[in-house]
């Protein structure tokens, strides 16, 4: 273990399964059998559909894909306590944030298979397309953070970055304006131990989390595998900014467990014995480990679960695969929100070189 980790965290539920208590208790008493069914659903759908889209990528139906194995109790811990007016801004690996926001299954493959430059209505779902620049979407959380308090609301922002986008400036810069403004904004961090082919250790000698203190932001480590404990923490956060507390830091101490993207190869860098430790933690294994002890994970749970989980990786792929093909000047669209000159010279010019090359085929044509 780095030492950047050797510190406690948060957490509710063991690697085993085992359910502790902890002065996190209270933010999640109303927690039932029911909700902890349902935490489990979206945990397994969201794999499924991470599994879906590698398995589509490798195909060549998607260009590209980042994946999130071994995180998901961090997505859908967090993701589940917001309220529908919040919004998020989120980076390009939280589908199961997105799912959970009800974004449309084929949006979320659109900008993967090159189909569109954006995914969705980031307005009809209150979350923001997924931001592909490193730590930029932090900016846009806490501008969006500051116009809430201007407006008087007592919704919230949280934006999503991995353990490598620390390192950048546009992160510590957005936690100057939020603690100088004390927007009501959640940074959440996943610690997924790896930028890239980068360990957290050697860019973090000391715990992430201890960073936003220096801002005068509070923080908080939580057990990043645990969807229980996650929830818990996403909750105090989201009741400090709602009631005047300004922003927090959340680093999740989870594991990525496929590669960065589709395009790299983790075995290049990382230690077999490493991921194997890890799988030990496996989100979705301690949650039915919990469930088993309280009789609730029946055959015919499993049974439903398995076939909703089919059901959206079913709906993705026709989705993914039916999709229709742009025009060729769709590419000019929804690139600014008004006019634009110099855009418009260009989309003319393009249509004219366009023109040229119908001409030269049907001449070409003339002349068989």
């Amino acid at each position: 273990m780095s030492p950047a980790q050797d510190e406690d965290f948060v957490q509710l539920l063991t690697p085993s399964g085992a359910r502790t208590s902890g002065e996190y208790d209270r933010w999640v008493e109303d927690v039932d059998d029911n909700v902890l069914m349902s935490l489990y659903e979206d945990m397994v759908v969201v794999r499924r559909i991470d599994a879906e889209a590698t398995a589509l990528q490798r195909q060549g139906e998607l260009a590209l894909w980042p994946p999130l194995l071994g995180q998901e109790a961090s997505q859908i811990g967090s993701a589940r306590a917001l309220r529908t007016d919040d919004f998020v801004f989120s980076s390009y690996r939280e589908h199961g944030v997105a799912y959970c926001r009800g974004v449309d299954l084929t949006d979320m493959t659109r900008v993967w298979r090159g189909n569109a430059s954006s995914g969705w209505d980031p307005f009809e779902i209150n979350m923001a397309t997924p931001q592909v620049i490193i730590g930029a979407q932090t900016l846009h959380a806490v501008g969006y953070g500051m116009a809430i308090i201007n407006d008087g609301d007592d919704a919230a922002a949280i934006t999503y970055f991995g353990d490598g986008a620390t390192s950048q400036g546009d992160v510590n810069e957005a936690m100057v304006f939020a603690a100088s403004y004390q927007a009501p904004v959640i940074f959440f961090c996943q610690n997924n131990q790896w930028a890239i082919s980068e360990p957290v250790g050697l860019q973090a000698h000391v715990p992430i989390a201890r960073r936003a203190p220096g801002f005068g932001i509070p923080s908080v480590r939580v057990d990043g595998n645990d969807v229980l404990a996650t929830l818990a923490v996403t909750r105090e956060a989201l009741e400090r900014a709602r009631t005047g507390g300004g922003p927090t830091y959340i680093e999740a101490l989870t594991y990525r467990m496929g590669p960065h993207t589709t395009a790299d190869d983790p075995t290049k860098y990382r230690d077999a014995n490493e991921l194997e430790d890890w799988a030990a933690k496996d989100p979705i294994a301690r949650l039915a480990a919990y469930l088993e002890e309280r009789g609730l994970f029946t055959e015919d749970f499993k049974a439903s679960v398995k076939a909703k989980a089919d059901d959206v990786a079913r709906e993705m792929r026709a989705g993914c695969v039916n999709m229709a093909e742009p025009e060729t000047m769709d590419v000019f669209k929804n690139v600014y929100s008004s006019p634009n000159s110099w855009l418009d010279r260009q989309q003319d010019h393009y249509a004219r070189y366009l023109a040229t090359i119908d001409d030269t085929a049907a001449d070409a044509e003339g002349t068989k």
